[in-house]
């Protein structure tokens, strides 16, 4: 962007190195062994590739208030956990039923429905496991605040909340508000228990934790409008997934119930409102959340 501040950080190369280290801890937290198949399948999914940009933005948050990558690390690993899980079952035939998934075949294709949702179950389990096994040097009350964290973005007043109604509307007319709602429980609450927790774990104050909060909901209302535009302009193919299937199963999505020209405006608007969040941090340590 001309002119910003952030000119000149290597965005590209932060994301690949933070990957990397992700990958890493992930291949050593989910070891084959018996029973062999479900945890094939846990491996599958949660090796098949992606951005990683959840972990990266627990992490980066970690880093803006003065943490260390090592201490946010178990918990980034966790959330990758718990977004597979999520995606497992989001792709089940009784759910999204969806074929693809980051251009491989979905996890029930390859191993059968039971399994993967047994995958995904003990990836809900595990991943709280993971946090209280693998963080050190932490207070035990920061821990607590992230765990309260995590659950409620993941349950019945989050991710489960947005995908309930998300299901429930298919074929009905929903407004703005409600189409707002389906999104900021089933993607952007998540995304903010990925900045908040990593704000607790990097020890930052109350006012640091609802700064990011709000960055973290607009950018999770913006990451959902992207997708559902992306999901009438692209192919399958540069997707990794199934093209047009929300216009298939008459889905409410941003360019339905706005327009394609309307929804690129709030997209626009959801990313200056984001970016505003960051203004009272360093910019240097904003600069990956930027």
């Amino acid at each position: 962007m001309q002119g910003s501040p952030f000119q000149g950080f290597e965005f590209e190369a932060y994301m690949a190195m933070k990957a990397k280290q992700i990958n890493k801890m992930l291949d050593v937290a989910i070891p084959l062994r018996h029973p062999l198949k479900i945890n094939e399948a846990m491996r599958y999914s949660l090796l098949a590739g992606g951005k990683r940009v959840r972990p990266i933005l627990c992490i980066a948050s970690c880093e803006l208030v003065g943490g260390d990558e090592s201490l946010a690390m178990p918990i980034a690993c966790a959330i990758e956990m718990i977004r597979t899980a999520s995606l497992i079952h989001d792709d089940l035939p009784c759910m999204d039923n969806d074929d693809l998934r980051r251009g491989k075949p979905t996890n029930h294709k390859v191993f059968g429905e039971s399994t993967a949702v047994l995958a995904g179950d003990a990836f809900l389990s595990f991943a709280f496991e993971h946090i209280a096994c693998n963080t050190n040097n932490v207070s035990p009350d920061r821990l607590v605040r992230i765990f309260a964290e995590l659950s409620s973005a993941i349950g019945s007043t989050g991710l489960v909340a947005g995908q309930f109604v998300d299901i429930e509307s298919e074929g009905k007319v929903v407004s703005l508000n409600e189409l707002e709602y389906i999104h900021v429980h089933k993607t952007a609450k998540l995304l903010e228990a990925c900045v908040v927790c990593g704000v607790i774990i990097g020890s930052g104050n109350d006012n640091d934790i609802e700064k990011v909060r709000i960055y973290a909901r607009f950018i999770g209302l913006l990451f959902q409008v992207v997708d559902d535009i992306l999901d009438v302009t692209k192919s399958s193919t540069e997707l990794g997934k199934t093209a047009g299937k929300d216009l298939v199963s008459n889905k409410a999505t941003y360019p339905k119930v706005m327009g394609i020209d309307e929804a690129k405006n709030f997209a626009y608007h959801l990313m200056n409102q984001a970016v505003q969040q960051l203004a009272c941090f360093d910019t240097a340590k904003a600069a990956p959340l930027y």
